[in-house]
């Protein structure tokens, strides 16, 4: 893991069932690139932590999207 994106899911209270599937859906839109993947779990990570979205906005986001 280059990204430690598990260590502020803790931080900011995301269970780890919605982890796994926000680190799923991000592996799935860059199957070839896990650097990317992390990364852009860690900025939806941070974004839930900093109060700028609620994990929930995010996976239906990322879904619809």
């Amino acid at each position: 893991m280059l990204f430690d994106y598990k260590t502020a899911a803790d931080r900011a209270g995301i269970a780890r069932d919605k982890l796994e599937r926000l680190a799923a859906i991000m592996r799935a839109e860059y199957p070839d690139d896990e650097t990317m993947a992390e990364l852009h779990i860690l900025r939806a990570v941070l974004a839930v932590e900093r109060g700028e979205a609620s994990l929930e906005e995010i996976l239906r986001q990322e879904v619809a999207g």
